[in-house]
Parts: C-alpha cells; sequence; structure tokens
C-alpha cells in the first residue's frame, strides 16, 4: 500500500525559503566577498533541516527525504567531475605555456578601447561553435581574464564579458546540452526553438555588445600600453612561448566539436597539458621540483602536482604570480562543498513537495501572455535560486507549464524560449548556483561582482516580458477547450 502524505501548504512552502533568503542575505552581509567559502554553506544546510522538518510533518520519513537527498546530489555528480578537470586543466596549461601564450598574443591583438565588446564576441564564436558555456570560460574565458589584468582593464567587467558571449554562443548552439533540453521538455523542435530565439538573444547582444564598446571607451592606453609591454617581457622571460603551446587547446575545442563528453574530453586536455609542460617547458619544471628530483622524476612530479594542487609561481611581479598560480583539483573543492549543499536543499524541497506547491501557487490568476511568459521566467529564476540547478530550472517550470500555455492557446515555442530565458541565462548570476559557483571558480571573480555586467545575461530576459506584454512574435494555437466546441458544431 502506498504511504499517504499530507498536501502542502503555502506556508509550509515559504518558511524553508524565506529563512534561506534571510540567511543568505545575512551571510553576504556579514562575511561579504568569502560568503562563498563556508557560511553559504551553512545557510544552505540550516535552510535544508527547516524543510526537512516541515516534511516529517507532513508524513515523510527520514529515509524518504534522505533517499530525495541522494538523487538530488547524484544529477550533480557530472558536474563535479567536470569541475575537477577543469580544476586539473587550468594547472597543466598554466605549467605547459598554454595560457601564458594566450596572453601574450592577446595582449598584442586586442585593443583596451574594444577589449571588453572583442572579449564577449570571442567567447560568443567559441561558444557557438562548441556548444558549451563551461568550456568557453575554462579556456578562453581564462585567458582573456590574464589579458585583461596585464592591460590592467577590470577584472569585473571583463569576466561579465565572458559570461555574456558564452551563454549566448551556448544558448544559439545546436550542439548545447540546455538547447536540446529547452525544446524537448516543452515539445517543440530544436532548429524552430533557436529560430525563435534569435528575436530576444540578438537585440540583447547587440545591446550588450554596443554597452561594452562604450565602456572600453574609457581605458587609457597610455597605460595600458606600458602594462601590456611590461606583461610581455615577464611572460617571454618565464616560458618558452610559441603557436605550438595552443595545440592543448586545439584538441580540447575539437574534442568539444566533436561532442565528446566534457568530462573525458577536458581530461584528455588536462594530461595533454601535463605532456606539453614536461615537453616545452623544463625550466619552469626546474624551478618548482623539489630538492634533489631532476630530469624525468620531476617532471613527473611537477606534473602531478599540478593536477591535483595546481601551480605557484615566483617571479619578479606580483601582478604575474596571482594571475598564474592557480589550478588543481583541490582549487575546486569548495566549488564542490557549495554545489552539494545548494543541491541537497534543492532536493528536500523537491522531495517534500514544497518547491512544485510554492510554484504552483505563483501561477495562479496568470491569463493573459504577458502574465504566463513573466511567471514562467521569474519561476526558473526562482527555481536556479532555490535548487541551485539550472536543469532543474527548465525541467521542472517546463513540466508544471506546458499544458498551462496550451489551455491559454499559447504554443510551445513560447514556454521552450521563456525557459532558456529564464533558466539558463540567469544560472551564472547566483553565486550559489552550480553554474554561478563554476564562474567564480574558473574566472576568479565572484558572481556578485560580475553580475552586473553580464548584460547579456540580464537583458535578454527582461527583453523577453517586453516582447510578451508588448505581443511581439508571440505565437498562439488554437486551446483544447475551443478546439472541441468547434469540432461539435
Amino acid at each position: 500500500m502506498e504511504k499517504q502524505y499530507k498536501e502542502a501548504s503555502l506556508a509550509d512552502a515559504l518558511i524553508p525559503i524565506i529563512i534561506l533568503i534571510i540567511l543568505l542575505g545575512s551571510s553576504v552581509y556579514l562575511f561579504e566577498d568569502n560568503s562563498s567559502y563556508g557560511p553559504n554553506q551553512i545557510a544552505l544546510l540550516v535552510a535544508m533541516g527547516i524543510a526537512a522538518i516541515v516534511g516529517m510533518k507532513n508524513g515523510y520519513s527520514w529515509e524518504d527525504i534522505e533517499k530525495g537527498i541522494v538523487k538530488g546530489i547524484s544529477r550533480s555528480l557530472g558536474a563535479i567531475l567536470i569541475l575537477l578537470a577543469v580544476g586539473s586543466l587550468i594547472g597543466t596549461w598554466m605549467l605547459a605555456g598554454t595560457v601564458p601564450t594566450l596572453i601574450y598574443y592577446g595582449l598584442d591583438l586586442l585593443n583596451p578601447s574594444f577589449f571588453y565588446a572583442a572579449t564577449c564576441l570571442i567567447c560568443a564564436i567559441v561558444a557557438m561553435s562548441i556548444g558549451s558555456s563551461w568550456t568557453t570560460a575554462a579556456t578562453v574565458g581564462v585567458a582573456l581574464m590574464g589579458i585583461a589584468i596585464g592591460m590592467g582593464m577590470s577584472e569585473a567587467i571583463t569576466a561579465g564579458a565572458v559570461v555574456s558571449g558564452a551563454y549566448f554562443g551556448d544558448k544559439i548552439s545546436p550542439l548545447s546540452e540546455t538547447t536540446n533540453l529547452a525544446p524537448a521538455i516543452a515539445g517543440t523542435n530544436l532548429f524552430e526553438h533557436i529560430q525563435y530565439m534569435l528575436w530576444t538573444t540578438v537585440p540583447s547582444i547587440i545591446i550588450a555588445l554596443i554597452l561594452f564598446t562604450l565602456i572600453g571607451f574609457g581605458a587609457d592606453e597610455v597605460d595600458s600600453g606600458s602594462r601590456i609591454a611590461e606583461m610581455q617581457l615577464l611572460l617571454n622571460q618565464e616560458f618558452n612561448l610559441g603557436l605550438h603551446m595552443l595545440v592543448p587547446l586545439v584538441v580540447l575545442l575539437t574534442l568539444a566539436i566533436k561532442k565528446v563528453p566534457a568530462f573525458p574530453a577536458v581530461a584528455i586536455g588536462a594530461l595533454l597539458g601535463g605532456v606539453w609542460a614536461a615537453l616545452f617547458q623544463p625550466d619552469v619544471i626546474a624551478k618548482m621540483a623539489s630538492e634533489g628530483a631532476t630530469g624525468i622524476l620531476a617532471s613527473i612530479m611537477v606534473v602531478w602536482t599540478a593536477l591535483f594542487d595546481g601551480v605557484v609561481f615566483e617571479t619578479s611581479s606580483d601582478t604575474l604570480n596571482s594571475l598564474l598560480s592557480r589550478g588543481g583539483m583541490s582549487s575546486m573543492l569548495n566549488t564542490i562543498w557549495l554545489i552539494m549543499c545548494a543541491m541537497t536543499f534543492g532536493a528536500v524541497l523537491e522531495r517534500v513537495g514544497l518547491l512544485k506547491r510554492a510554484v504552483s501557487a505563483f501561477l495562479k490568476g496568470a491569463t493573459t501572455a504577458g502574465d504566463m511568459i513573466t511567471r514562467t521566467i521569474l519561476t526558473c529564476f526562482g527555481t536556479n535560486l532555490i535548487t541551485a540547478d539550472q536543469y532543474m530550472a527548465i525541467v521542472m517550470p517546463g513540466r508544471m507549464y506546458k499544458e498551462e500555455f496550451e489551455k491559454r492557446g499559447l504554443h510551445q515555442l513560447n514556454l521552450s524560449r521563456s525557459l532558456e530565458d529564464g533558466g539558463t541565462l540567469t544560472s551564472p548570476l547566483i553565486p550559489w548556483n552550480t553554474c554561478g559557483v563554476y564562474m567564480h571558480g574558473v574566472l576568479a571573480v565572484n558572481p556578485l561582482e560580475y553580475a552586473m555586467y553580464a548584460f547579456f545575461n540580464l537583458i535578454n530576459p527582461v527583453l523577453a516580458i517586453i516582447y510578451a506584454f508588448l505581443g511581439i512574435k508571440i505565437l498562439r494555437i488554437t486551446p483544447p477547450q475551443l478546439k472541441q466546441a468547434q469540432e461539435q458544431i
């Protein structure tokens, strides 16, 4: 006999959510930039405990809740493996001179006045080609952050430009997981979905590029010139640079284009970086090797260390040391800690029915296209906040709202586009979301700092809501009730 549970009330659903908001706000206020290094995790676990107590009140046992937690955490294991591989990749690519080479040549090619706009555009092209915002940020994004430091540009604005470009390219690429997931949930065709998204994505990225260009005009080119020359001299002294150092990058991008899964692709890139370091950076390895270790033994130990604990450079420049001393699986452990705590909270809310109750209450009273699309986008954003997972922010609202769109005579393309506008694009703006913590770990900039400069991610959802209320590119169908009545006449 199936166990009966008491249906959650709206108050039940809101209590843990409100407590979480209060705790996270207090965490940011009290600990500022360090809030993601422990305080946010505690806030999420305390709120999870409150949600579990509410669930037990409604008849759920701890065994029921624990199964939900295990299921929720298991959804994040793929992301966790990718994060560990990315940590290794950053470490070996720093050691091999791959990232330093990208920085060196990038300093020659990129003009400070157009740097932010160019950063956005470069990331957009790469992400569109490979269908992955994460891989884009971990490769060219890391290099562009280094170039920004070399030019004396803002790291927060650069990170915003990387995120904007990466998510635009990801969103319109048929190779992207989320771009395939949204139409699958809504029941629409992939290429029709991409074509329909262009009406909001293209104007949004154009506005973002204009804003990045305007901001770039304020850059001090004279000061940047001296910074660039100094940075290039130091890089040339420290590493053996050359286009052959970019082979690990070319291999990784090729694997991504061939749709090799992200974890093995990034892992291969990391290992290849280690081989390249051993072959082409013997002087760098000699400086980092333990006392008494030489030759092959030194190479093995330094590369091995780069894979699990990153690299630490000691040059005459503190700026260069800070820029290049990064990577290793260990650098991602705090990020993984945050992801697991966030997924645990979201999993409990889902298991005991609190998330579904909150979402269904939010939809009540929506009648017009503007209401429906606005509430869908806000629901996706709220699900990103609560469950900390962009896939949940697409799947759950998509399943719940699919029939409601049809009842109101709205084509499912409106739903699939809204799921991306609200789910995919807002995920990297939230510090405890899997995407936000990933970008923080890779770009070394807190989402709270770059969020206001991720113009594409901010503009696109707003533009989609404006379109909905103005009736611009809103596709309609005959509601099933009206269709049935017409057939009976």
